[in-house]
């Protein structure tokens, strides 16, 4: 996209040129069927609207002027006015087809250029913006290129290529009168030009809170075992209808403003136009063209003033489609933070040692967490990361993941530096199981093989038995086929962990990556999944992140970090016998938890 532009754009700036832009490049890849979904049906009008009544004006003109009567001289134009009707059906009814086919093609890609684009995002963007808000946007950018296109063809282009045959016509009766006509639609369009930027400001305050209301509704309804479990439904549904009053107001006011301040120039001017169209018809009456030119003058200007009077509804689809589409290129106006390089290395595979190199990281707005920090894992050692919470656990795995970059210094995998490789191919090296882990709204089976789907049916078994979940697939009413719900709902805390280490062990990547993977397990589940997890590591790298001591006591050394910084490292024995900070949280731990911490939350 180049050089991405500002947000502080004025009305009517930035987003709408960029969604401009993309909507113009989709009318330019299809031009095959954008030149005739457009032109065909103006075509149609032309036909309809003006040469039609320009064959009754010809007749009313001959019998005006005492031509002969009878049925037989006014056939042929009675033959002619049937034609030029027939010809403009079959014009728009081919138009209507390309059009279809154009939007459907347009909205299509237009979806997958949307969520390529949010794809393309980093973590911090999903963290600042709620999902229903981002749904809402993307599919908006893509449906609205229907309305968009549609107003154009119909409205737009319907209207003026047909004003231009209606010039050319009246020219050759009076230039006045097209001298006339393009003076009036010119004086209007002047005048409404600065209540266009004004409205173009409400709307941009009615749409965002718009976006404000959707994103509420996608907040309170993926929370609402927390809002039922705080008694907060009315709470909720309070903020909700304040949301929506707002909306309301904001609505209102732009709509109003559309009514009673820009149709109150143009309905003016559209009246004195179709005035000044009769006037001057009137005065060619006497002339040769007689009571023909009187038709003529009187039935173009007011086919050609519709474009007026109808210029507020045109301008509130056009102003509703970009507008819309709009709030989506907004949010592609700021880049991601975590980019591929612009040309990556090839992965090569060389190794599984993880290197952490001089790295700086500050959260935003933040203190640096890390400063210089090093830390070597040789390749197919177990190192596990203790300390209390603020220490920097949970960050390191976000930035070995690249879910975030490192602000100076180097992460290397395998002697290659990661913010040289791209992304996907870094973090194929890597099977990751976070301590909330993420389910969708799939069947248990598709589940576990996201993390491979080219997985075979035996694969995927073998990994459940593995992470024991077979232990309870057999209680689901469709075993490996049961819908777990949005986000995993039907699935205990428990049960989708094991579900998460299902996916790492079929994942069966060089690098083995966890952040409290069993934090949720029972202490019985615990013992078999750590009995899995072990052979898990065999030859692997593993680095993993807890907060009960006795997951890790046994791994090759142990990471003690303490507000970004490693403040002891070793083994298990050797940091007890080193009475430091690891001895003093060892002894602290009741039940296999932090005193102050027992449920482990607020791990960074």
């Amino acid at each position: 996209m180049g050089k991405p532009e500002s947000r502080k754009s004025s009305p009517g700036g930035g987003p709408v040129r960029l969604a401009l832009r993309y909507y113009g490049k989709e009318l330019l890849r299809l031009k095959g069927l954008t030149v005739p979904a457009m032109l065909l049906p103006a075509l149609g009008n032309i036909g309809i609207f003006y040469i039609a009544p320009l064959v009754v004006a010809k007749l009313v003109g001959r019998i005006a002027g005492g031509a002969d009567s009878g049925i037989g001289p006014m056939l042929p134009y009675v033959l002619g006015f049937a034609g030029v009707l027939l010809l403009a059906e079959t014009l728009w009814r081919v138009g209507l087809h390309c059009l279809n086919r154009l939007d459907a093609l347009g909205i299509e890609r237009l979806y997958v250029i949307g969520m390529d684009e949010l794809f393309a995002k980093d973590a911090a963007f999903f963290h600042d913006n709620f999902a229903g808000s981002l749904t809402k946007r993307v599919l908006s950018f893509a449906s609205r290129f229907e309305e968009f296109v549609d107003t154009l063809t119909f409205s737009v282009m319907g209207k003026l290529v047909p004003l231009v045959f209606a010039s050319v016509v009246l020219w050759t009766y009076e230039p006045l009168l097209v001298v006339g006509l393009l003076v009036m639609i010119a004086v209007t369009a002047l005048g409404v030009r600065p209540l266009i930027r004004r409205r173009q400001a409400l709307v941009d305050q009615r749409e965002e809170a718009i976006a404000r209301v959707s994103g509420h509704v996608a907040d309170s309804l993926m929370n609402m075992d927390t809002v039922r479990s705080f008694a907060a439904e009315h709470r909720e549904a309070a903020e909700h209808r304040s949301r929506v009053a707002e909306s309301r107001r904001l609505s209102l006011r732009s709509w109003d403003y559309g009514n009673l301040r820009i149709d109150t120039v143009v309905a003016p001017m559209s009246v004195l136009t179709n005035a000044l169209g009769l006037l001057l018809a009137l005065s060619l009456g006497a002339g040769e063209h007689g009571v023909e030119a009187v038709v003529v003058a009187f039935t173009y200007y007011s086919n050609a003033t519709r474009i007026m009077f109808e210029f507020n509804q045109i301008y509130r689809r056009l102003e509703s489609s970009m507008t819309e589409a709009a709030q989506f290129t907004e949010l592609l106006m700021t880049p991601p933070t975590v980019r591929d390089p612009a040309v990556p290395e090839p992965l090569l595979v060389k190794g599984a040692d993880v290197r952490f190199e001089k790295v700086n990281f500050a959260h935003a707005g933040a203190k640096p967490l890390f400063e210089d920090l090093d830390l070597a894992v040789p390749s197919g050692a177990k190192v596990g990361f203790v300390g209390r919470s603020g220490g920097g656990k949970t960050t390191l795995t976000r930035l070995l993941l690249r879910m975030t970059d490192i602000g100076g210094g180097r992460i290397m995998i395998g002697g290659q530096d990661i913010s040289r490789l791209r992304q996907a191919e870094l973090r194929s090296l890597i099977a990751y199981v976070p301590q909330d882990p993420a389910m969708f709204h799939r069947t248990l089976r598709e589940n576990i093989a996201f993390a491979r789907p080219d997985a075979t049916d035996a694969e995927i078994r073998r990994a459940a038995e593995a992470a024991h979940v077979t232990e309870f697939v057999h209680a689901l009413p469709d075993g490996f086929d049961t819908m777990v719900g949005e986000r995993g709902v039907k699935l205990s805390g428990g049960q989708r962990q094991r579900v998460a280490l299902a996916r790492a062990i079929l994942r069966d990547a060089p690098i083995l990556l966890l952040d409290e993977a069993t934090s949720a397990l029972d202490s019985e589940s615990e013992v078999l999944v750590q009995d899995a997890l072990w052979r898990l590591m065999e030859g692997r790298t593993a680095l993993v992140v807890a907060h009960r001591l006795s997951t890790v006591a046994t791994m090759d050394q142990l990471v003690v970090l303490d507000r970004g910084r490693i403040a002891e490292q070793g083994t298990h024995h050797e940091l007890l016998a080193a009475e430091g900070a690891y001895a003093k949280l060892w002894q602290h731990q009741s039940g296999g938890f932090l005193d102050g911490d027992p449920a482990g939350a607020g791990l960074t």
